[in-house]
């Protein structure tokens, strides 16, 4: 249709300055030339419009191809120009997303393989340096930690399918009390200075993937002992939660606390939040994602995590709905 126009304006132009030219005694060999310049003119400044989703899409592609997503091109015809514009801003947005799920599938894998990494060098060098005897116990705990590193690498090459909500869980009944020790104990190994509690109701069952759980109450206990004031202990409690096979977790610590205008964005990725107290408005530290992180995986069991308003330091509750 627009073609169309072009080609009864351009026509119609021409014939106009013809006609025109008659009266005033001018000639066809002199009026022809003008009309045709002026339908130049005309198609030039018609095909200028329809053209410019087009001149759009050149440029965003170059964008693109710079590492630049955010470019978009407008789409105001519906006309088959306007349905190209329309499709390449939904791939625009398509590639937008994939490249930030890489960035952050990359971040995740750095700061999941942080902990198991850091607990093993710790257990190596006491053993090499004569501080810690090579029993089996402390063999078998190093090579807990090394069996963790493989279960976290091929967990972490599905975290596009966790992100989607298409990861399953191996779900088993676990010992709470025994799971807590082992995840406290290996928070002790990789950080020597801090200091663990912990709270369990004795006999206490629960229903859930023990490495997505895991996951979970050692991003905890790694937030609360980088908060934390030195010497003071961390304290993670456990309680049955209302329906068989549930649970109920609170990891509490005595630092700073989070304002609670920060509450429900700690959870993010990459949110890392201020400091609060003594050293309000500075960086809360970390690489924001140990949190976020534990949401995904709670959110997996069909749970809930939440920072509870405390009068001091900080107490994050996770509630998993067992069976």
């Amino acid at each position: 249709m627009k073609f169309g126009v072009v080609v009864v304006v351009t026509a119609c132009v021409a014939v106009l300055i013809v006609l025109w030219g008659y009266p005033l005694g001018f000639r066809a060999r002199q009026t022809m030339p003008v009309g045709v310049l002026i339908s130049l003119v005309v198609i030039q400044l018609l095909a200028h419009g329809m053209t410019a989703p087009l001149r759009e899409m050149t440029a965003a592609a170059r964008a693109m191809a710079r590492g630049d997503y955010s470019r978009r091109v407008r789409a105001t015809s519906r006309d088959e120009v306007g349905e190209l514009a329309q499709a390449f801003n939904r791939m625009a947005a398509d590639l937008a997303e994939v490249d930030r799920q890489r960035r952050e599938f990359v971040a995740n894998v750095s700061h999941e393989l942080r902990t198991p990494i850091s607990a093993l060098r710790a257990v190596l060098e006491n053993v090499a340096d004569g501080v810690t005897p090579a029993t089996p116990a402390v063999l078998d705990s190093a090579l807990d930690q090394t069996e963790r590193l493989g279960r976290l690498v091929t967990q972490l090459l599905d975290l596009s399918r966790v992100d989607a909500g298409a990861a399953a869980l191996d779900l088993s009944r676990l010992d709470v009390a025994a799971f807590i020790a082992d995840v406290t104990a290996e928070a002790a190994a990789g950080n020597p200075g801090a200091l663990f509690e912990s709270d369990v109701t004795p006999g206490l069952h629960a229903t859930a993937d023990r490495d997505r759980l895991h996951q979970v109450v050692a991003n905890l206990l790694a937030n609360a002992v980088r908060h934390g004031p030195p010497g003071r202990a961390v304290t993670v409690t456990a309680r049955p939660g209302p329906a068989p096979g549930a649970l109920v977790l609170e990891v509490a610590d005595e630092g700073p606390g989070i304002p609670p205008a920060e509450r429900a964005r700690v959870f993010e990725r990459f949110s890392r939040g201020t400091a609060f107290g003594p050293r309000a408005g500075t960086p809360g530290g970390g690489t924001g994602l140990g949190l976020a992180i534990a949401r995904w995986a709670t959110d997996l069991h069909g749970g809930d995590i939440t920072v509870l308003h405390t009068a001091r330091g900080c107490r994050v509750r996770v509630t998993l709905p067992g069976d």
